[in-house]
């Protein structure tokens, strides 16, 4: 009953009671059934959508993942390229700043090489050795020594300073090709930071959207469980139905007098057993035609016997179309009443037309010939040639057939 309790509070609709009170009161109706199945149905319903949005997600967490990955390792590349790039650039800077120096270095050698020809008299080389004849060959191998010195360093100064342009221009260039690389490796680093984010967004909402599905499938649970406890409790309430319907009937049967046994009223039962088709139209089980069914079907057993229904004359005894073997007795108070029997089993007809006959004589035996569909007696009340349903006629005289 605790878990009843904890249904109801979920679902609405649904009828709780104790098992051991009046249970006629508490059994959930078909309707509740329905209801219950509807709404697991409605929930399983809701599940599969649920599910189908679940697998979307993951998709998206994937490709989005997937994205991350890939911007991430795109801008990690961008970044190592402007960093390759930025040494570079470094290492051609110091060999600018190298040939720079080697080019300073070369202008101070042909400076001092300057200062010591102008000591020496300057350029003019046949005065020198005019003034100079006692040191002539002195004064030439200086001479040369300096020319070759002077030579030297101006080829030193013209390399250094090649040197240094070219470094100049390869350091200008890869400054250049640095700051493209920064600026690719900053919109990298950007894009790595959306896709992440948008990785992180959709595992977000995957996670949400599980968080509802643990939700919704615990609801199933229990709805689950209140149908099978409302399907159950239907169960035990139409089996207990039905009990109580048998008790009332064996209760009935046990109240009624029994066939044969004359009422206060004049009249008897016809024959044993329960109703099994009333008076009225119906489908016909024997032909499947929708018809009038004319008289009241006792389900008495094959051969057990037949009584008079009243005092009279036999009218008719034998065979009559689809009732088969058939008596018919007109009562001696009315004669504007008639009482008939039929299906009547071969052999079975114990009086003959003519022949009178008291209530509750055992006049025949049950059978099934005719068009019936197993054995029984059909019997029939006529009053001024029309038939009429037989179960409140014969309980104005007396007699209880509906048991």
């Amino acid at each position: 009953m605790a878990i009843l309790s904890v249904i109801c509070v979920l679902v609405s609709g649904c009828v709780v009671g104790s098992a051991s009170g009046a249970l006629a009161t508490t059994y959930p109706s078909y309707t509740d059934v329905q209801n219950a199945r509807s709404s697991e149905a409605a929930k399983k319903a809701e599940i599969a959508t649920l599910n189908q949005i679940l697998a979307t997600l993951q998709s998206s967490v994937d490709s989005t993942q997937a994205e991350a990955v890939q911007r991430g390792a795109t801008a990690q590349a961008a970044q190592q390229n402007y960093d390759d790039a930025a040494a570079k650039a470094l290492k051609l800077k110091g060999q600018a700043d190298d040939a720079q120096a080697r080019a300073h270095h070369a202008r101070q050698e042909a400076g001092q090489l300057a200062a010591r020809l102008a000591r020496s008299g300057g350029s003019d080389l046949s005065s020198t050795l005019f003034f100079n004849s006692g040191d002539a060959k002195i004064l030439l191998s200086e001479l040369g020594l300096a020319s070759m010195v002077k030579d030297q360093s101006a080829g030193v100064y013209q390399k250094a300073t090649q040197s240094q342009n070219v470094a100049r221009a390869l350091t200008d260039q890869a400054d250049v090709a640095k700051e493209a690389l920064k600026n690719l490796a900053a919109e990298a680093e950007k894009a790595a930071q959306a896709a992440a984010a948008a990785a992180v967004a959709a595992a977000a909402a995957l996670t949400e959207q599980r968080a509802h599905q643990i939700q919704l499938t615990t609801q199933l649970a229990i709805l689950v469980t209140n149908t099978n406890q409302t399907e159950s409790d239907y169960a035990a309430g139409v089996e207990a139905a039905r009990q109580a319907a048998a008790a009332a009937l064996a209760a009935q049967r046990a109240a009624a007098p029994p066939a044969g046994q004359v009422s206060s009223g004049g009249w008897a039962r016809p024959a044993g057993g329960y109703i099994s088709s009333p008076y009225g139209y119906r489908i016909d089980p024997y032909t499947g035609a929708y018809a009038l069914h004319a008289g009241t079907d006792l389900a008495a057993g094959c051969g057990s016997p037949i009584y008079a229904a009243h005092s009279g004359t036999v009218v008719l005894a034998g065979p009559y179309g689809g009732y088969g073997n058939y008596i018919r007795i007109q009562n001696d108070g009315d004669s504007s009443f008639e009482t008939a029997y039929g299906h009547i089993v071969d052999g079975g007809i114990l009086v003959s037309v003519g022949q009178r006959v008291q209530v509750g004589q055992n006049i025949a035996r049950v059978g099934s010939t005719g068009m019936s569909t197993g054995c029984h007696l059909h019997f029939e009340i006529h009053h001024n040639g029309g038939t009429q349903d037989p179960i409140p006629f014969m309980r104005s005289m007396g007699v209880e057939l509906a048991n």
